[in-house]
């Protein structure tokens, strides 16, 4: 019997640094509604979606920086998100910046959940993959200090099964390396779920600037198809407090197509109903790890006979 899904993908908007956590999820609650009227059963934010993309400034003070997070989810803010969703039948992945205490110490996070149609948390990912630095770049348009203000996360990639299939999750600069998409998918993963706030300049290589949306589609593309995987990309698009982002939200079939694609920096929707079964041919056949996929031949260059050791 076919395993359709139909997910909307709820691509951001600027969110200007003076919005309101309360103004942030009123704009997801109506994605979410407009979804629900689409008859989605799923729909996907973006990275952190509640707030401006604070790691584009420079923050010292730590009472600042912590307005930012989330301590609690759902918390007082985003409590209504879990009952529209409750209200509605629908369930979501969400991205936020998240403040946790764990063992009495302060831990920070760039984290996304996946929440069942009940309200139920599903899921829980931390990202890995942090790009950008923790010092501030004078001569910078705008800074990227992921790696000052989140650590990397600590969940690892896992995959559950929700959605009348098996579902991973991964944030922004994951989506760039193989790794992610490979470990999702030999955890089980037919569909991956993913936002990101990527600007359309990168400072230190504008000579690439022009490439942006290709790679950012070519990393998503090949991750669907070389693990058979349904991917699902979603966008914080638009000028955000001086910050030119792109938008290409898009779904992806496990054929590398894309099947749906935004073509506004605002908030969109884009709907796709997706046969889960279409992974069968690639997980089964073309890509079947057990049968096809052989480890045991990836030795260290080092190691392998005649060549030359990697120069230190």
């Amino acid at each position: 019997m076919p395993r359709f899904l139909s997910i909307a993908a709820a691509q951001s908007g600027p969110i200007a640094r003076r919005t309101s956590r309360s103004e942030a999820v009123s704009r997801l609650v109506e994605q979410m509604r407009e979804a629900r009227a689409c008859g989605c059963e799923l729909i996907v934010f973006t990275e952190c979606a509640l707030t401006a993309f604070f790691p584009h400034w420079w923050i010292d003070d730590e009472a600042e920086l912590e307005a930012w997070f989330e301590r609690t989810m759902p918390g007082p803010d985003t409590q209504v998100l879990f009952d529209e969703a409750v209200r509605l039948g629908i369930g979501f992945y969400l991205g936020y910046a998240e403040l946790a205490v764990e063992n009495s110490v302060k831990r920070r996070y760039n984290t996304s959940i996946l929440v069942a149609a009940d309200g139920r948390m599903i899921g829980k990912y931390r990202k890995i993959h942090l790009p950008g630095g923790a010092d501030y770049q004078p001569h910078h348009p705008f800074q990227n200090l992921e790696k000052r203000y989140f650590e990397v996360g600590d969940l690892g990639f896992q995959a559950w099964r929700a959605f009348g299939g098996i579902v991973g999750m991964c944030i922004c600069n994951d989506r760039r390396w193989p790794e992610t998409y490979r470990v999702l998918a030999l955890r089980g993963a037919e569909l991956i779920l993913l936002g990101y706030n990527t600007p359309d300049h990168i400072p230190d290589q504008p000579e690439i600037d022009h490439l942006c949306d290709f790679h950012h589609l070519l990393s998503m593309q090949s991750g669907a198809y070389q693990n058979g995987c349904w991917v699902v990309g979603v966008a914080k698009a638009g000028v955000e407090e001086g910050v030119s982002q792109i938008g290409q939200t898009a779904i992806i079939a496990p054929s590398g197509e894309i099947v749906a694609r935004s073509s506004t920096l605002k908030d969109e929707l884009i709907v796709y109903r997706c046969d889960l079964d279409l992974v069968k041919p690639y997980k089964e056949r073309l890509f079947n790890f057990e049968k096809h996929r052989r480890i045991e031949h990836y030795q260290p260059i080092a190691t392998q006979t005649g060549a030359t050791p990697p120069e230190e």
